[in-house]
């Protein structure tokens, strides 16, 4: 009788155990998954801002060849194929078939020289893809 009464209390775990791991791992959850989604929009941030650095050299690469930045209607295109008339283009200038897109996948904003020509701007707006905006929807913006 001993023998199967021990048996019976080894054999596996009661409800009431499950129920406190349950809650337990809930809880865990309940804790980290914030943060780790604070961290993935942190994440895609830093991205877009090292990505753009990236364009930036290449853009800069641009203008030793040609002395000059693509203009707005050539945009970053130019970076990938010669436009027209072009005498010195020694492109592609990026790795890959086209221009990456942000990490919230849309194009980057680009701004040719303008009135000084020595500059640009390169730009992206966040995850609400509105301008302005905080914590994840904030734009990050390179400029030379």
């Amino acid at each position: 009788m001993k023998r199967k009464t021990a048996r019976r209390r080894t054999g596996g775990y009661t409800l009431v155990e499950l129920l406190v791991v349950l809650v337990i791992i809930g809880l865990l959850i309940g804790i980290i998954g914030p943060m780790a989604v604070r961290y993935l929009t942190v994440a895609k941030a830093e991205t877009a801002r090292i990505q753009m650095k990236s364009l930036a050299v290449a853009l800069t690469l641009y203008r030793i060849d040609l002395g000059r930045f693509p203009s707005k209607s050539q945009g970053l295109a130019a970076l990938q194929t010669r436009p027209s008339g072009l005498a010195g283009w020694n492109g592609p200038y990026l790795a890959g078939e086209r221009v990456p897109a942000d990490p919230w996948d849309r194009p980057y904003i680009y701004e040719g020289p303008g009135t000084a020509p020595e500059s640009f701007l390169l730009s992206t707006l966040g995850a609400d893809g509105v301008k302005g905006g905080e914590d994840e929807n904030k734009d990050v913006v390179v400029t030379r």
